[in-house]
């Protein structure tokens, strides 16, 4: 078939899938879609072509990842890709990088998906995530950090987040383009803009999970938000015995694309499974392979890698050659080589480390050196001239342009002396300081304070009416708690499990979190496949319809 009005061509498809839907490996309505996609972009500010010297803002890979995500419809994945790139505009994700410092950066590692320095058969990286080792301790201490001082960004976003966008930002900046600079690797002409992922659940019950379901969303909801199709294959390890019964259930919340990358492997299938896929030298001994490695050690570089660089510094990691602590980038230098740093701060003080480079070979394909719009020497390199950086051409704020121009210019800035006083204690407290007292112009010419009644608040009763107390539950009550409780954590686990490398797989419209369970039952860890698939069976029961009484 030919293109169609909203996206790719309408043949079927299994899967976008490596090197499908990447560059060098587009359809023609893929095609097609990617240059509406950069027409609809360039239109509103988001994107420039560039020039004979001047390079575009943003590499072709990086923004497929964005049509890929939305099934090849440029208008959907113009939706996500302005978003992205206000929300990193917003939260000055380049200066983070720069500037977080390189302790608080491993500690953070330690708590997420870790690169293990070695590739899959096809040269993309492969990260372990092992969620037994995860201490509550120290997600609690993480969780909770309160230390601004540090932060170096103007951004209202928790610290916490702060220091996970900048372990995305290192996939993206530093992993992911090493990879795809490394030559002898399959289809060389294809960046790599994805990972793979181990998902050990070994030793983990439903109570754990749960307990950490929110610590590892955050990787889920910023993944699927601001950095999609970083992720490919899926390797669930040491699921609980029930898993694979409730996986059957739970597939249909999820996009059947993401589904194809799951792999949910037993012990007796783990090492040949993984063997189809990457090289056993470079699986961690723990999962049938021969390498030396466990979750939180730094990277172990594999020869192919290793032997690419030209090192200025010699760092060694229980005899592998390894990488420093901490964020590191990727510069082109006059020579067009690649220079990789160490960068951040060390002891309050900016670290501009070199630690090798690397010469891209003819015919290897080049990713982009930040998954958003930054220095364009990020694309290119340059001998002499400095590329001089494309002028942002988006509106400071796009909702205040021409038609409600007027409108935001008229908008209130501030209250009265005396109502600003009066809102203490409400919920209009502290929100209008600027401009207060609020002044107009009169007819003579003299300005004069104004009130606005909207600023005021109801203030709080004095003598609040008595909340009438719950009535205690009944037996019936607990009961039906209990079952919806086993119901909600048997769908939340899959998701769970999902979060932990940052996929968020559920349907949009099913997208809400159930609320927390009130207690949990630890019986639930014991219950096996069969019991579990009987009392999903009971609760998907359709209910019968009522009858309609005769006229």
């Amino acid at each position: 078939m030919g293109d169609t009005a909203d996206g790719a061509d309408l043949s079927r498809v299994n899967s976008y899938t490596w090197p499908s839907g990447h560059v060098a490996h587009l359809s023609e309505g893929q095609i097609g879609a990617l240059d509406r996609f950069k027409k609809l972009s360039q239109q509103k500010g988001y994107y420039d072509p560039g020039d004979e010297k001047t390079p575009p803002t943003h590499d072709d890979e990086t923004l497929l990842r964005y049509l890929r995500a939305r099934k090849f419809v440029p208008e959907q994945a113009f939706g996500q890709f302005k978003d992205t790139e206000d929300w990193r505009k917003e939260n000055q994700l380049d200066k983070l990088y720069e500037t977080i410092d390189a302790q608080e950066y491993d500690q953070t590692r330690k708590l997420y998906p870790q690169w293990t320095g070695r590739r899959d058969k096809r040269g993309i990286p492969l990260y372990v995530y092992e969620i037994n080792s995860i201490n509550a301790k120290d997600v609690s201490a993480y969780s909770s950090s309160k230390d601004n001082k540090k932060q170096s960004t103007n951004t209202k976003v928790p610290w916490k987040m702060l220091k996970l966008f900048a372990l995305y930002e290192n996939l993206c900046r530093f992993v992911l383009p090493l990879c795809s600079a490394i030559p002898n690797r399959a289809n060389a002409e294809t960046p790599i803009s994805q990972s793979n992922n181990i998902v050990d659940l070994g030793g983990v019950g439903f109570a754990k999970l749960w307990n950490l379901r929110n610590h590892m969303s955050d990787a889920s909801k910023l993944a699927t938000a601001y950095y999609p199709e970083t992720l490919d294959r899926i390797f669930v390890i040491g699921a609980p015995s029930f898993f694979p019964t409730i996986w059957q259930w739970a597939q249909k919340w999820f996009d059947p694309i993401t589904v194809q990358k799951i792999f949910i492997l037993s012990e007796s299938d783990m090492a040949s499974t993984l063997a189809k896929y990457v090289d056993l030298e470079n699986v961690p001994k723990k999962y049938g392979g021969t390498l030396e490695w466990q979750f939180g050690d730094m990277p172990s570089l594999e020869p192919a890698i290793a032997n690419s660089l030209r090192w200025k510094e010699h760092i060694e990691y229980k005899g592998h050659r390894t990488l420093p602590i901490g964020p590191i980038k990727w510069e082109y230098d006059k020579d067009g080589d690649l220079v990789a740093t160490a960068i951040g701060t060390e002891n309050n003080k900016p670290r501009n480390n070199v630690i090798g480079q690397l010469h891209p070979k003819e015919g290897v394909a080049r990713l982009a050196l930040s998954p958003g719009r930054a220095d364009n020497k990020s694309l290119f390199h340059t001998t002499s001239a400095q590329i001089p950086a494309v002028q942002d051409k988006t509106p400071a704020n796009p909702s205040m342009t021409e038609s409600n121009g007027d409108a935001a210019a008229a908008a209130r800035e501030g209250t009265s002396s005396t109502r600003y006083v009066q809102q203490s204690g409400t919920h209009a407290e502290g929100q209008v300081a600027g401009g207060t007292p609020a002044t107009k112009t009169d007819s003579g010419g003299e300005q004069q304070a104004i009130m606005e009644p909207n600023t005021v608040g109801q203030a709080p009763k004095e003598h609040p009416m008595k909340i009438p107390e719950d009535p205690q539950p009944t037996a019936m009550d607990q009961a039906k708690d209990m079952a919806a409780q086993t119901l909600e954590q048997a769908k939340q686990l899959p998701t769970t499990v999902m979060s932990a490398v940052g996929m968020g797989g559920e349907k949009e419209e099913e997208s809400k979190e159930p609320a927390p369970a009130k207690k949990e039952d630890p019986a639930v860890d014991k219950m096996d496949g069969k019991a579990v698939e009987e009392f999903l069976r009971d609760q998907s029961k359709s209910k019968p319809e009522a009858s309609v009484p005769e006229q």
